[in-house]
This record gives C-alpha cells, structure tokens and sequence, in this order.
C-alpha cells in the first residue's frame, strides 16, 4: 500500500479540530470543507469555495480539471440554480459528479453567514 498524506493547512486548527483539509492517498486526493466569501451571496460563496479549492488542488500540482466527484453543502437548496452557473463558468463543460445537500452548517458569520460548503475528490492518473 502506498503511502498516505495528511496536509492541515492550520495547524492550529488541526488540534482544534478532527480532520484534515487535503488527503493524498494513491492518484486520489480528498479535500475538505472548501469555503470562501462567508457572509456574501451565495453565488460569491461558491465562487469563493472554488477559489480555495483551485488554492488547495496546486499544492498537489492539480487544477479543477481533476476533479471527479464534489459534494455541495448548501444552507438553501433554491441557491443550486446559483451554484450550476457559477460550475458552468468554472468548470467550462468538464464537470464532476455532484452531489447537493441541504443542511444548516454550525457556524456563524455576516448577515448570510456559512451558506456553501465544497468537498472534492480530484484524480492525478
């Protein structure tokens, strides 16, 4: 088996907290809690979750192009027609298997607060 890297961009938040931001392990590289733009729209949240991920994904010498498969957590589902056009722009037509999940995030911060959350899985193959 090959080896497997755990990167926590924090440190400080990794003994705060239980998870790590970007996991290697094979030709898979698993991120977490992607977010950005806390308290703007929710279009400018998904564009700021990408923006970190894009951040996170050239540390390991990818781009959004790797990526696979996304899960979107969002405060309000009736933001998705949002998220699909900010995907459209970003993702220029090579999209990832999404999943979309409506959920209240325990966080707290501006008027709109936490409203978009990107995990990924990207391939280096």
């Amino acid at each position: 088996m090959g080896k497997i890297i755990r990167t926590n961009l924090d440190n400080h938040m990794a003994n705060e907290y239980a998870y790590s931001e970007i996991v290697e392990a094979g030709d898979f590289v698993f991120l977490t809690f992607c977010v950005g733009n806390v308290g703007k729209s929710a279009e400018a949240q998904v564009h700021g979750a990408l923006d970190q991920m894009e951040k996170r994904l050239a540390l390991v010498g990818l781009t959004l192009e790797s990526v696979v498969k996304v899960d979107v957590l969002m405060k309000d589902p009736w933001n998705i027609p949002a998220m699909e056009k900010v995907f459209a722009e970003r993702f220029k037509g090579k999209y990832p298997a999404r999943k979309t999940i409506a959920t209240e995030f325990a966080h707290k911060g501006g008027e709109n607060g936490l409203q978009v959350q990107i995990d990924a899985i990207a391939y280096r193959g």
